[in-house]
């Protein structure tokens, strides 16, 4: 029985996981303040014992949630990693009132001025060089966790893309902080050029960007909103990287299907030590990817359909049942069994 998918289907396991490392992160300044992060992570529908496995993932509806979740307990759409929160709100206000901007360039100084009344440690602005432009963080103290730098610019970048109507293709990213354990998220994210340790803090940008008229309006605002923070996640991924190509095309094939490297690099048009070496770049070897795909499908059938664990087992083209249950725990540190149960028991 094999596995392909159409429809929201697709759409839901092409869009992948969340690891259980963005969770903790954005939980991590609630746990500071004291608040009940298993009661919180409940009413995210994740179930508090996902998080005892560094390997665990989590779907992106879930992680949405979590965001809301957090935003409104705390009344802070920055979950405490600044030293002012950022009201529940503000993010609306924000998206509302630079719908009167007449091009990006004005849209992105509107909000980075927005930004920098409303948060104290950070302070942004930006400028144009020959053919690029740098949006420039300047942190007030110590530099902060990745995560922070994250969040902050994905708010940022996912109102510059829905303005635009189209993906602003971040160039390079550089920053102060260290490197997380695994920057993967990030990368698929945000771009593959991500360097840590730096002198300052930078994003760069294409400069014919800021050219382009706003082409949103008052109804598409409404279901921008209405879709944030699901939207800043999942629409405005890193369409340049290797493996979200990879992804979008072994998705659409039969798992029993799938091409091995030789064949596969051949179809996109390049040696097999391309391949290997461009995926390397983003942190990702060819196996990894394939097991990192059929793991986000497994979920995601464990969570959305009735399928039992030997249907899933089939659909993903694994020999028996056993050998399904091995490479789920393998890869997310709980059994199918126990993962289905925790997401029945949100």
């Amino acid at each position: 029985m094999d596995y392909t998918l159409n429809g929201d289907r697709f759409q839901d396991a092409f869009k992948g996981t969340i690891s259980i490392s963005l969770v903790k992160e954005a939980l991590h300044h609630a746990r500071l303040q004291g608040f009940d992060l298993d009661h919180l992570l409940m009413q995210a529908g994740i179930a508090p014992e996902l998080m005892q496995s560094d390997k665990t993932r989590v779907s992106v509806s879930q992680y949405a949630q979590l965001w809301i979740v957090l935003a409104d307990a705390m009344n802070d759409e920055f979950f405490g990693m600044d030293s002012h929160a950022m009201r529940r709100g503000s993010y609306t206000f924000l998206s509302k009132s630079v719908l009167q901007a007449e091009h990006a360039g004005q849209a992105l100084g509107q909000i980075l001025q927005f930004l920098n009344l409303l948060l104290d440690d950070f302070q942004s602005k930006y400028f144009v060089e020959e053919h690029y432009a740098y949006i420039i963080i300047q942190d007030k103290a110590a530099p902060k966790r990745m995560f922070s730098y994250a969040t902050y610019l994905m708010l940022i970048h996912g109102m510059m893309c829905w303005l635009c109507g189209q993906r602003v293709v971040l160039n390079r990213i550089q920053l102060k902080c260290d490197a997380p354990e695994d920057d993967n998220d990030y990368k698929v994210r945000f771009c593959d050029d991500i360097q840590y340790q730096a002198e300052e803090n930078y994003i760069q940008i294409d400069a014919s960007y800021l050219d382009i008229a706003i082409k949103q309006d008052k109804k598409s605002w409404h279901q921008f909103i209405q879709h944030t923070p699901y939207n800043l996640l999942v629409r405005f991924k890193n369409p340049n990287a290797l493996s979200h190509q990879i992804r979008k095309h072994l998705i659409q094939t039969p798992t029993a299907s799938w091409a091995e490297l030789p064949d596969l690099s051949q179809q996109f048009g390049m040696s097999e030590a391309t391949m290997q070496r461009r995926l390397k770049q983003e942190g990702v070897n060819f196996q990894q990817l394939k097991n990192d795909i059929r793991r986000d499908l497994a979920i995601d059938l464990l969570e959305g359909s009735a399928y039992t664990l030997q249907d899933i087992s089939e659909k993903l083209n694994f020999h028996d049942v056993s050998a399904f249950h091995r490479a789920f725990k393998k890869w997310t540190g709980v059994s199918p069994g126990a993962y289905r149960q925790n997401s029945n028991d949100k």
